[in-house]
This record gives structure tokens, sequence and C-alpha cells, in this order.
């Protein structure tokens, strides 16, 4: 095997594994959020709009985590800096 497939394999791992366990817990996250807001806005209705507007504020935060993992797998399938390297190691031999 050589170093091109090296790399390929080793960055389409590594990124499957980034979004795997970079989504595990934001998305628990989020689901305690979701549930734990429910609740309150059935022990107080009235507070509904700064409850929700802080829910979405919450949301979107925790989201960005997820896309976070999402950006760093596009970056190692699709623009892995380590291509140039392996490239010029083999244009040297």
């Amino acid at each position: 095997m050589d170093s091109m497939t090296i790399i390929a394999v080793a960055s389409i791992i590594t990124a499957g594994i980034t979004i795997a366990v970079g989504v595990i817990g934001p998305s628990l996250g989020e689901g305690r959020a979701v549930a734990t807001a429910l609740t309150s806005l059935a022990q107080q209705p009235d507070a509904s709009a700064t409850i929700t507007r802080t829910l979405f504020v919450g949301l979107a935060m925790i989201e960005s985590t997820a896309i976070y993992c999402f950006v760093v797998s596009m970056i190692l399938i699709f623009a892995n800096p380590f291509w140039n390297h392996a490239i010029a190691q083999a244009a040297g031999k």
C-alpha cells in the first residue's frame, strides 16, 4: 500500500469517526434542552416568549458544535493538508 492510499484511508476513517462522535453530544444536548423547555412551558405558560427565545439561542450554540465537526470532516476529505506533502514526496521519487 502506497502513502497516498494510506492517507486516503486514514482521512476517510477519521472523518467518519469525527462525525459519529461529534454528533452524539449535540443531539443528546438538544433533546434534553427541548424536553426541559417543554416542561418549563407546561409549568409556566406566561413565560413562553422568554423560554422559547432562550431555547432557540441555546439550540443554535449546541448545533454549532456539530457543524464544526462536519467542517473538520469535510476538510479531511476534500482539502486534506497531508495531500500536498504526499504528492511532493511522490514527485520527488
